[in-house]
């Protein structure tokens, strides 16, 4: 999990980040509501999640004033999984003040807007999670 999660994401940025510099980039990173919210039954992701979360406002700090680094913490996501999650994806709808679980759509534009918004924003943690991290 934090081999992916933390180390991938690290490395990454790292071996990206002279070229970023050259051309003020920006890094994206895609973290999770589990990443601010605890889930007793998901320690291991849900740690994982805070450390990529860690790694990207320390990012902003490190690589600023060239390149900028945020984050994206998706909440419930629909996939389009099979019926075998349909209760889950139904519980979570119910939770959630939209009503509704997420989609890789909505979890897109919240990159696409990071992606393209002012050069003044960086190190923050968007949650794209339709109001589930208020409960």
């Amino acid at each position: 999990m934090f081999a992916v999660n933390i180390r991938g994401a690290f490395l990454t940025t790292q071996a990206c980040a002279h070229e970023l510099r050259s051309r003020s980039g920006r890094v994206v990173n895609i973290g999770s509501l589990g990443g601010i919210r605890p889930w007793a039954t998901h320690v291991h992701y849900c740690a994982s999640k805070a450390a990529l979360h860690m790694l990207t406002q320390a990012s902003a700090r490190a690589l600023a004033p060239e390149i900028k680094v945020n984050c994206v913490a998706p909440g419930m996501i629909d996939q389009g999984e099979s019926e075998s999650g349909s209760e889950t994806l139904e519980h979570f709808a119910a939770k959630t003040p939209i009503q509704r679980n997420g989609s890789a759509w909505d979890v897109a534009q919240g990159v696409l807007f990071f992606a393209t918004c002012p050069d003044f924003i960086t190190g923050q943690i968007l949650a794209i999670d339709g109001g589930l991290g208020l409960a």
